[in-house]
């Protein structure tokens, strides 16, 4: 049984879908929390769902844009400043971004996508690190994606900016691990969160359910992912149970990046 009691960790993304299932499986085991999010209804939600599985569980909020390094200097000094310590971090804020052809991709539109999903990331486990370094400890599990370990069409920038939290991830985890620090990356496949829908709907518009069962009828489960199941497998990496285990990505897709 994992046990988060006395753990304190930071959830970026928190106001919905894997950040917020994460919380949920932190908090039910003990833990406390500091959810970052840009939207704050968001983060209102997931306090209030959190609440209703954990009544007692200690949640902070923090309104923050993960590509302005000053707002992520911020929530890690709050973090700090409230709780003392950072035991965890689950560094998965990001965005998925238009989809087109390369050569047809919008300039500002890859730098966007960069920006949040790399950049962030980046920033996120500069201030992080600093203060696990200090402490001699810690976990950090970055959200990276299927689309970081092979191609996905139509999307140059979220492909690109998966990669490269694949690197750094695995470079870091090489960095740190000699502090007490372990530092992993999971690849989700077709989890059903509001973000794919959201690419489902710009691929298919009013027949994205249809297009989704055809999507997920050639992955070997022949289902999507729950959020949850991504929760649990972010609270076990974090955990103390999973401290060997670093500079890893691991893929949470049910088979599909293996089938071919």
């Amino acid at each position: 049984m994992i046990n988060y009691k006395d753990k304190v960790v930071i959830i970026t993304g928190g106001g919905s879908g894997l950040g917020r299932a994460a919380a949920v499986s932190i908090a039910k085991q003990g833990g406390k929390l500091v959810l970052v999010d840009m939207n704050k209804e968001g983060l209102e939600e997931s306090k209030n769902e959190i609440m209703s599985v954990a009544s007692d569980a200690q949640i902070e909020t923090v309104e923050a844009n993960v590509t302005n390094e000053e707002d992520v200097k911020n929530y890690v000094d709050f973090t700090i400043e409230k709780f003392g310590k950072i035991d965890g971090f689950f560094n998965n804020a990001g965005i998925e971004g238009k989809q087109n052809l390369t050569e047809a991709y919008g300039s500002d539109e890859f730098e966007k996508v960069i920006n949040v999903n790399l950049n962030g990331v980046f920033y996120g486990m500069k201030y992080v690190l600093k203060v696990m370094k200090e402490q001699g400890y810690g976990s950090i599990v970055n959200t990276a994606s299927v689309g970081g370990i092979r191609g996905v069409g139509n999307q140059s920038g979220y492909a690109a900016s998966k990669h490269g939290v694949v690197g750094l991830t695995r470079n870091s985890g090489i960095e740190y691990g000699e502090f007490g620090i372990s530092i992993n990356a999971i690849a989700p496949g077709a989890i059903m969160t509001p973000m794919v829908e959201g690419s489902l709907k710009q691929m298919a518009g009013d027949n994205w359910e249809a297009a989704g069962k055809e999507f997920v009828s050639v992955n070997p489960m022949k289902r999507f992912g729950k959020p949850e199941e991504v929760g649990n497998l972010v609270a076990f990496l974090l955990s103390d149970a999973a401290k060997f285990i670093n500079a890893s990505v691991i893929p949470i897709d049910g088979g599909q990046s293996y089938k071919y």
